[in-house]
């Protein structure tokens, strides 16, 4: 059985589809009303966690052991350090880490958090905060966010993590001491002679590390597509081989086939919307040299929707890779033989903000 837990504008909800390519339904739902911005369950505790940012009370961690429709606990710590004149103003992202009960959350402005108590207490990761450039450091268009965290399989010491728009940067001690990670990036949006220069702000949209080769990296920049082989120390250009745009958010890697990525196309920072009118996914086999569409079964003219950056995800690998996206529509779709062919899974959601399976 497939669970989807989906963060939205108005709410979490949970859904499933109780067998194997059978219809999905809603199970569950829990913080109506309110903008859910990640939810995700740890398959190793079980514990299923959602990121809530309140008017009134700001960002906020939740956390659930049983009933996902009955009492929620909040997580203790989440708040950035006293006296340093900033706010929180969102969690974008939690991820399990390598070691025993670690997790990750990734927030704005830059921040990370971690918790070793299986996500009921955090802390802000102090060598990433203190770091001596953190000052020049220059929000993207939906703020100073750090949304993507890359562990390294079977290794909690090395860790990568992404912040836009202050790039990649990656830790080989658990997060005591950080170094960027951003050269081959080429920021096409400043002047070119600022290009090489190391503090001119990167704005990396979506990073994801390949399981089976975590050496690799593929990378959904603003403005390109980029993969790594050598954990994210230099970066080359994979975007021209057939992408509609070089402007997009979502990306998921197949497990089973390091060489084999998906993204989600959009048309440029100014129309977020599908190339075309039509919604398609698209997938490289040979580690970004060629891509190719994939939508059999999606919409395929008069289709503008959007996909954020966290509501892309996968389950399973190989031929029965299962892919899921969420629109900001409110519409959700999946596939279940690695995007060969589609189906909707659910209509009239409120906007959809993060789709994570379990």
């Amino acid at each position: 059985m497939t669970e989807l837990a989906v963060g939205t504008k108005k709410g979490l909800f949970l859904l499933d589809d109780g067998d194997p390519g059978g219809s999905f339904r809603i199970g569950a739902r829990a913080f109506p009303g309110e903008p859910v911005d990640f939810t995700v369950r740890d398959r190793r505790s079980g514990r299923l966690f959602a990121t809530v940012t309140s008017p009134f009370y700001g960002p906020k961690i939740f956390f659930c052991d049983g009933d996902p429709g009955g009492e929620w606990t909040q997580a203790a710590g989440v708040s950035l350090p006293e006296g340093c004149g900033q706010a929180l103003e969102r969690i974008w992202v939690i991820a399990p880490g390598e070691a025993e009960g670690t997790l990750y959350a990734g927030g704005d402005p830059g921040v990370l958090f971690e918790s070793a108590d299986d996500g009921a207490s955090w802390t802000v990761n102090e060598g990433l905060w203190s770091q001596p450039s953190r000052p020049d450091w220059q929000p993207g268009g939906g703020g100073l966010c750090l949304h993507s965290i890359c562990p390294w399989p079977g290794d909690p010491d090395r860790l990568a993590v992404a912040i836009s728009a202050a790039g990649i940067w990656l830790s080989d001690d658990r997060g005591r001491t950080w170094r960027r990670g951003n050269r081959g990036l080429s920021p096409e949006y400043v002047p070119e002679e600022a290009r090489e220069d190391e503090d001119t702000p990167r704005c990396v949209h979506h990073v994801e590390r390949a399981p089976g080769r975590p050496e690799r990296l593929f990378m959904q920049f603003h403005g390109g597509v980029y993969r790594s082989d050598d954990a994210g120390e230099s970066w080359s250009d994979v975007g021209a081989g057939g992408l509609p745009s070089r402007f997009g958010f979502p990306l998921a890697v197949d497990p089973a086939d390091s060489d084999s990525a998906y993204l989600i196309p959009l048309v440029a920072d100014s129309d977020r919307t599908m190339p075309e009118g039509r919604v398609r996914v698209w997938v490289t086999r040979d580690a970004g040299v060629s891509w190719s569409p994939l939508g059999d079964g999606l919409p395929a003219e008069h289709a503008y929707l959007t996909v954020l950056r966290q509501a892309f995800c996968r389950a399973g690998a190989g031929d029965e890779l299962g892919l899921f996206f969420g629109a900001t529509s409110g519409e959700l779709f999946g596939s279940a033989d690695a995007g060969a062919s589609w189906r909707s899974l659910a209509h009239r959601l409120p906007p959809i903000y993060s789709v994570t399976a379990a």
